[in-house]
């Protein structure tokens, strides 16, 4: 192996140019309509099980970046993940980011109800009056929380379910596979803040590669 001496700039395309030979090599084929989210979740986690293990559920990714255009929020469930989304591109869609987590009414409130931070978060993130993309990933019990709306006739608009871990995280994943909610999701144990701030960015810069808005420069 040999180092790559390559401009900042420059970097970032090598990456994916690797990742494009790397699937080929393989056989891996990405479906179009979704190939640059998974290559983008790949980029991150230089791990290329995800081109087999991302779930997508109907039209997914359409029905997620209407979302985006409509003006949609994200609510995250960790301070990562929102530190890792572009909150400009967002704001150049009408969207905002929200977590919760860290709030000190939201721990009180959770301490006293003896439930998770991660479940009154989405409580807060389905009183919101917009609509909400929740992207998820540390917490099952954000998960198993959104389920429990689901089942009340409460849909949320769009769940991405890419929490890693050992306790609850498979079954949390599979109980948003089998709802009507529009979702991407990670079979399996693995996935962090990382992927679910990849996912939503990898939505936010195709959009705004294609869609112009006046926020761009």
């Amino acid at each position: 192996m040999e180092i790559e001496y390559l401009d900042p700039q420059e970097i970032e395309k090598r990456s994916f140019e690797i990742i494009e030979e790397e699937c080929k090599k393989r056989g891996i084929i990405l479906p179009k309509d979704r190939a640059f989210l998974i290559k983008r979740v790949i980029h991150t986690t230089a791990d290329f099980e995800y081109a087999d293990t991302l779930y997508f559920s109907e039209d997914a990714v359409k029905i997620a970046q209407d979302l985006l255009l409509q003006g949609a929020d994200i609510v995250t469930d960790t301070n990562m993940a929102l530190s890792g989304i572009s909150r400009k591109v967002l704001s150049q869609f009408g969207g905002s980011l929200h977590c919760y987590m860290a709030e000190e009414e939201v721990a009180k409130e959770a301490a006293e109800r003896n439930v998770t931070r991660a479940s009154v978060s989405m409580e807060k993130g389905m009183k919101l009056q917009k609509p909400v993309i929740f992207a998820i990933g540390n917490a099952p019990t954000a998960l198993l929380k959104l389920r429990e709306f689901y089942d009340a006739g409460k849909m949320p608009a769009f769940v991405i379910g890419v929490p890693v871990g050992f306790v609850n995280v498979e079954v949390s994943k599979e109980k948003i596979m089998k709802t009507t909610i529009p979702c991407i999701v990670n079979r399996g144990r693995k996935g962090g803040s990382n992927v679910a701030a990849a996912i939503c960015n990898a939505l936010l810069y195709d959009l705004k590669k294609r869609i112009p808005t006046s926020g761009q420069e």
